[in-house]
Order: structure tokens, then C-alpha cells, then sequence
């Protein structure tokens, strides 16, 4: 009888099933509304699928440029000169992805060795860390300061050593929805001035920014731009998460080392949705820039809805989530009482404690996504508040 052949040591051995999948899952086990991982409800914009439809029929289904259909680099490139004043080469610094996972994937692989550092932001976006060890490198976690998850640039001139590598950034923040505002990004300019780390931006939640205020994109920084890969994606942007369209924007040499990488993680991206964005970007740009206004109107929804009930909410400033404090409901810890809200009270959210290394013990938080249809938002807050 053959005999299995005995596995090797886990690349991974302290990583699971990851949250998203879990608590999904969950939700569709116990029939609750669904406000855990971040995906719209509603429909992707007609006149995109429209683009899709004709491309598919005229014969756009074949492979694509490893780098991205030049259309759609070109149509980038002029997006992102608009939006941030910056021109860039689309033949040579914007590469098209398969969402903005494998762009980090593929960006951290690229630059870290065994035994490089990484320093990750807590909490962080859980992508990061097992990508970072997949290459042989150390995250160094730190965490985000205060209850507005700020970045402590005192904190982050500590811990960047000789083995410093790189360091992922992540504004607008998920999961928090804190905001790096414009000064915050100058002085980082000025921090890394004289050192080599580079820079991971992921800034895939860059048009839903709220109240007035401006995406600081590290595109609109030169010092900090040539030391970056900046990370965008289609699926946020255009409702169609389960399309997995990202693109990177990144100076020529980092532009090339990415690429190598990326040639062999994914080679190319959907031909006709490639076509089809291209043609949405040129022909109806007002989406993207109306986009803050139709996630805060969401988000202003959900937060009144939820005005009456014991969680404690401060609006987010950025992404499409919102957090939550549960303290005056409950002293579970956040895991156990979003298996239980499930359960029992048929919402489902992600528990923030499981983006840290190490969570600070007393935090009593959810995270809930409000990228969703206003009836679904004006359900789940009906349990919500019977809590």
C-alpha cells in the first residue's frame, strides 16, 4: 500500500484560514447580514459591464502584455496625473495586477531577503505579515498610536535598524479607517531622507475619503515616490472585488525588480476586463471622483442608525468600515463576541484584534463594513440596536 510521503515544517505554521473566509462563512451558516469582509452588495456601474460584454464579444480573450493592456496603463497614467500631479512613464512604471493582494505579494517578494525587516504597521491588514515570512523576512510590528491609530514617527525612527528593509503603509486604513493626513506624510519624507527603506503604499481605499478632506497619496511626494510602490485597485473603486484588478505605480527601477516577480506569480490580467476599465476610466471618470460622497453618505447612514444603541462609533475618516466599541455591551474578548453577534443576533463584523501581533488587552472593537445596500445597513442595525 502506498504510503503518504511525511510533510515538511509549515512555511506558515501560526497562519489559519484567514478571518475574512471565517466569519463569512459563518454568516452564511447562521443566515446573518453580512458586514464582515469588505465587498458591496450592489451592483457593479452598467456602463462598465456594458464595456465588459462588448469586449468579450469581440474577441478581446486572450492573453494580455505581462505589464497590463497599454490602454489601460495609458488611461492610469493620465488618471493619476490628474488626481496628483504626477506624470508616469505607462509603459514602464504602472503594472497591472491580479488585485492589489498579488501587488503586495509580488512588491514584497521582489525586494525582501532572508532576513531582511519589514516593519508593519498594527493593526495591520493581514496580507502583510505572511507574505513578509514567505520571503524569508522579519515583520516588525508596530503599533498605531492612540484611539486615532496614528502613526508615531518617533516610534518608527526606533525601529528602523541596519536590517530594515521596507515598510508597508496603509492610508486610507483598514481596518480602522484612520487617515494619514498630508503633514504626516511630509515628515515621513523627511524621516526616511537618509535611509534606504523603501516603501509598500497600499492605498486601495484612496477614493473614500470623507469630510473634506484630500487623499495624501506618497504619488504627490517626489522624495517619498522614488523610494515607493504605490498600490491601487479596480475592485474597491469600481464594486467589483471578485474581479481581482490592481495596478502599481512605481519609479522605473523599482518598477522593473516588481515585474520580475510578477511575471511568475501571475503573468497577466483578464484581457477584457483590462479593456473594459480602460474605456470606464476615459469615459466616465466622475465615478471615482464621486465616490467619497456616496461612501460618506453610507457611512453618516450607518453612524445615525446607530446613534441609539450601546456601541460607541467615531465616524470613519476613510475606507468603507467602520469601528465599533462594544465595551458598554460586553468584556468578551472581540473574537468571541463576533462569532456570538453572529449567532445571536444574526450580524456579522471582523474583530479587530486579529490584524495586531499583540493586542492591547482591553480593546473591546468590531470592525463593520457599510459598502453595502441602504436597506441591508438599515437591517443590520435594527439587531444591532436591540442589543
Amino acid at each position: 500500500m502506498h504510503e503518504h510521503p511525511t510533510l515538511p515544517p509549515s512555511k506558515l505554521p501560526g497562519v489559519g484560514t484567514t478571518i475574512f473566509t471565517v466569519m463569512s462563512q459563518l454568516a452564511a451558516d447562521q443566515g446573518a447580514i453580512d458586514l464582515s469582509q469588505g465587498y458591496p452588495d450592489f451592483a457593479v456601474p452598467a456602463p462598465l459591464l456594458a464595456r465588459v460584454e462588448h469586449h468579450l464579444r469581440a474577441g478581446h480573450n486572450q492573453y494580455a502584455p505581462m505589464a497590463g493592456l497599454p490602454a489601460l496603463r495609458e488611461a492610469i497614467a493620465e488618471k493619476t496625473a490628474a488626481l496628483y500631479g504626477v506624470e508616469c512613464d505607462p509603459g514602464e512604471q504602472i503594472t497591472i495586477t491580479s488585485g492589489a493582494t498579488e501587488a503586495l505579494f509580488a512588491a514584497i517578494h521582489a525586494f525582501v531577503h532572508p532576513g531582511d525587516e519589514v516593519i508593519l504597521l498594527d493593526p495591520a491588514y493581514d496580507a502583510y505579515d505572511p507574505a513578509v515570512r514567505l520571503a524569508g523576512g522579519r515583520p516588525v510590528h508596530l503599533p498605531l498610536s492612540g484611539p486615532g491609530f496614528d502613526l508615531d514617527l518617533d516610534r518608527l525612527a526606533a525601529a528602523i535598524g541596519p536590517r530594515s528593509r521596507m515598510l508597508v503603509l496603509n492610508t486610507p486604513h483598514n481596518p480602522t479607517g484612520a487617515v494619514l493626513p498630508a503633514s504626516r506624510i511630509e515628515a515621513l519624507a523627511r524621516l526616511l531622507r537618509d535611509s534606504d527603506l523603501l516603501v509598500v503604499s497600499d492605498e486601495v481605499y484612496e477614493h473614500m475619503v470623507f469630510d473634506g478632506e484630500e487623499h495624501a497619496s506618497l504619488l504627490r511626494y517626489p522624495a517619498l515616490f522614488e523610494r515607493s510602490l504605490v498600490i491601487s485597485s479596480f475592485g474597491k473603486t469600481c464594486h467589483a472585488t471578485g474581479w481581482k484588478i490592481g495596478y502599481v505605480v512605481a519609479p522605473r527601477p523599482l518598477s522593473a525588480e516588481f515585474r520580475r516577480v510578477h511575471q511568475f506569480v501571475q503573468f497577466c490580467v483578464a484581457t477584457p476586463l483590462q479593456h473594459a476599465l480602460a474605456d470606464y476610466l476615459r469615459s466616465d471618470p466622475q465615478h471615482y471622483r464621486e465616490l467619497p460622497a456616496f461612501y460618506q453618505r453610507k457611512r453618516d447612514l450607518f453612524c445615525q442608525l446607530l446613534a441609539g444603541s450601546r456601541f460607541r462609533l467615531t465616524p470613519s475618516a476613510g475606507t468603507y468600515f467602520q469601528l465599533a466599541d462594544y465595551s458598554a455591551i460586553s468584556d468578551e474578548p472581540d473574537v468571541d463576541f463576533a462569532r456570538r453577534l453572529t449567532r445571536d443576533a444574526g450580524v456579522a463584523a471582523i474583530p479587530v484584534s486579529v490584524f495586531y501581533a499583540a493586542p492591547p488587552a482591553d480593546q473591546r472593537l468590531l470592525r463593520f463594513c457599510f459598502a453595502k445596500a441602504d436597506e441591508t445597513l438599515r437591517a443590520a442595525a435594527e439587531r444591532l440596536e436591540a442589543l
